[in-house]
């Protein structure tokens, strides 16, 4: 096997990120399910963004987010996702590399434009996302480079990319040729409600092709219809050789054959928890790249997660490197 030259290459969607704060009424008046993630065509996302209060701009998309915070504690990181080639692509592409990531896709020429999430934050600081995936959805197996996903040690996928129809094909690509190129895989289940939308695929994947699985616990119950956690934990262990599962301010449990590693929540002031399992997977890949211990890039993952939530926006503020004392 060959020397990996990245640590991480993410694949996702390429998101422009619209942050905007806005109270529970707002939300109800809309019929948003509070705190999930929900698709959104063209015509629904002019309305939303009309509406909506000042908002914070910035580049996003899950696994995106993952590879700027892994890049920030010093991994060599590469995305691949799909933007046009229109402003809002730009932006993305520039904040991306200036983030320190490797991002070699080519924009789509013509067609739907760059995708775009309009975030909503409520005083509780919960998240609902809604979601206009423009580009995204025309990223395929064309772009998917074996020779980019033979560079990484860990291939980094997002849930959310199931959506498309064009990008499971891309999914399955991917997991191949880093399987053959002797590669492991790790897989975000991104929400629960993606789960629901997708499990039976879902259920398969993490079955046949995944390493690393990261999922929160709505999320784990969800993929194995079930409300008992202990059920879902035992069940998960037998399906992947490590298993990151996060559970808000309990922490998080890491399961890796017959060990269990509990990973206390690093306290903070929790100001919006948009991009905190990105961040979380971050430093888990980050410091499990590195060679450290389950428990230590658990450590890695909680400090992340933290930092991202102490303030607006889903990218840190803050030395990442210094803050886990890499």
């Amino acid at each position: 096997m060959t020397q990996a030259t990245l640590d991480i290459l993410g694949i996702g969607n390429a998101i422009v990120d619209v942050l905007s704060r806005a109270d529970d009424s707002f939300l109800a008046e809309r019929g948003l399910n509070k705190g999930g993630m929900a698709l959104i065509d063209a015509e629904q996302a002019e309305a939303l963004y009309k509406a909506m209060g000042p908002g914070v701009e910035s580049s996003g998309g899950s696994v995106a987010n993952s590879c700027a915070v892994a890049a920030g504690l010093g991994a060599r990181v590469g995305f691949l996702g799909k933007v046009a080639n229109d402003g809002l692509g730009e932006v993305f592409g520039h904040d991306i590399r200036a983030a320190g990531v490797h991002f070699p896709t080519a924009p789509l020429l013509g067609g739907a434009p760059t995708a775009r999430c309009l975030i909503l934050v409520s005083p509780d600081a919960q998240r609902t996302m809604n979601t206009f995936l423009g580009a995204c959805v025309t990223f395929g197996e064309d772009d998917v480079d074996p020779a980019e996903v033979a560079r990484a040690q860990v291939i980094y996928l997002e849930g959310y990319l199931y959506d498309p129809p064009a990008a499971q094909a891309a999914f399955r690509a991917a997991a191949s040729a880093a399987h053959a190129a002797g590669r492991k895989v790790a897989l975000s289940l991104s929400d629960a409600f993606c789960v629901g939308r997708h499990r039976a695929a879902f259920r398969a994947f993490v079955r046949e092709e995944t390493d690393i699985l990261f999922a929160n616990e709505a999320e784990l119950l969800s993929l194995y219809e079930t409300e008992d956690f202990a059920a879902a934990v035992a069940q998960v262990r037998t399906e992947v050789a490590i298993a990151a599962l996060t559970r808000s301010e309990k922490g998080s449990m890491i399961v890796a054959g017959d060990a269990t590693y509990e990973v206390a929540a690093v306290p903070t002031q929790v100001v919006d928890t948009t991009g905190a399992g990105d961040a979380y997977a971050a430093g888990f890949l980050a410091a499990h790249t590195k060679g450290l211990s389950l428990a230590e890039a658990g450590r890695w993952g909680s400090v992340c997660a933290a930092e991202v939530i102490s303030h607006f926006g889903a990218r840190p503020q803050a030395d990442m490197k210094a803050l886990v004392g890499g």
